[in-house]
C-alpha cells in the first residue's frame, strides 16, 4: 500500500476509535481492487458501529474527518452503519464525504464488493457482519440507478464539461453493462477496456486513462469531450435498459 495512504488509515482508526462505537472499518472500492491511485482515487470506508450515532457523536466525527491530515484525507470517505441496520439496504446511514458530513444508505453494489474482496483494517470480516446481496438485488438496484440518476443526468448539458461527471458517467456505464451481463463486479481500470468493445469514443476514453494514471492525454476540448461522453452515455443506458 502507498505509505502515505497507509500512515493516513492508521491515524483514522486510532483517532475513531474514541469517538464511536467502532465493530469494524472496511475499506471497498479501488484500494481494495488493486487499483488505488494517490491522490486521485477515493479512499472509500464502511465503519460498522455498535449503535446510531449520537448528536455528540456526529459531531465529533465531523471535527475528526477536518483535522485529518492533507492532502490525501480530502479524497477518504466513510459511512458509519449500525450493528442492527445491517440488513436494512435502503436506510441511509451518516457518511463524510465531499468534505461534509450527510446522509445516505449503502448501495447493493458496495454491499457485493465488501461481501467478494472487501480489504479488513480492523475487527469481523464484511461476510460475519453484512446479509448475503443476490444476483437480484443487485441487478434491481444498477438497472434502478441507471434509470433514475444517471439518465435523468444526461437531460442537462452543463455538468457534463466537468471532468467528474464524464469520468465517473463512463465508468459507471461500463462496470453496469458488465454486471448486468455477467453478475460481477470490475474495477475501473477493467472498466475502461470495456468502454472500447462498447464503441465509446476512442478520444474520451484515453482522457479519462490519461488523467487517472498521470499520462499525457489527447488534446480535447471540454466541449467536445463532454457531448461525445454525455451521448456514449445516454445512448448506451437506453440500450442496456432496452429489454426491461
Amino acid at each position: 500500500m502507498h505509505t502515505a495512504t497507509e500512515l493516513l488509515l492508521t491515524q483514522f482508526l486510532t483517532q475513531v476509535r474514541p469517538v464511536v462505537p467502532l465493530v469494524a472499518l472496511w475499506a471497498h472500492g479501488s484500494l481494495a481492487k488493486g487499483d488505488y491511485q494517490p491522490g486521485r482515487s477515493d479512499l472509500d470506508l464502511i465503519a460498522v458501529v455498535d449503535a446510531p450515532l449520537t448528536d455528540a457523536q456526529r459531531d465529533g466525527l465531523e471535527r475528526l474527518h477536518q483535522d485529518l491530515d492533507p492532502p490525501l484525507a480530502a479524497h477518504l470517505h466513510c459511512s458509519y452503519l449500525p450493528l442492527g441496520q445491517l440488513a436494512e439496504h435502503g436506510t441511509t446511514h451518516v457518511t463524510w464525504a465531499m468534505e461534509e458530513l450527510f446522509e445516505r444508505p449503502v448501495t447493493a453494489v458496495t454491499r457485493r464488493e465488501l461481501l467478494t474482496g472487501a480489504l479488513e483494517l480492523y475487527g469481523e470480516p464484511p461476510g460475519e457482519l453484512i446479509p448475503p446481496v443476490s444476483d437480484q438485488e443487485l441487478a434491481d438496484f444498477v438497472r434502478a440507478d441507471l434509470r433514475d440518476f444517471w439518465l435523468v443526468k444526461t437531460e442537462g448539458r452543463k455538468r457534463w464539461l466537468r471532468e467528474v461527471w464524464v469520468d465517473l458517467g463512463m465508468v459507471t456505464v461500463a462496470r453496469a453493462t458488465v454486471t448486468l451481463r455477467d453478475g460481477r463486479l470490475i474495477s475501473k481500470r477493467e472498466a475502461l477496456d470495456v468502454l472500447g468493445e462498447l464503441g465509446a469514443p476512442e478520444v474520451v476514453v484515453a482522457d479519462i486513462r490519461a488523467r487517472r494514471y498521470g499520462q499525457r492525454g489527447p488534446v480535447l476540448s471540454r466541449f467536445r469531450r463532454g457531448k461525445l461522453a454525455r451521448a456514449f452515455v445516454r445512448t448506451t443506458i437506453r440500450s442496456v435498459l432496452a429489454p426491461h
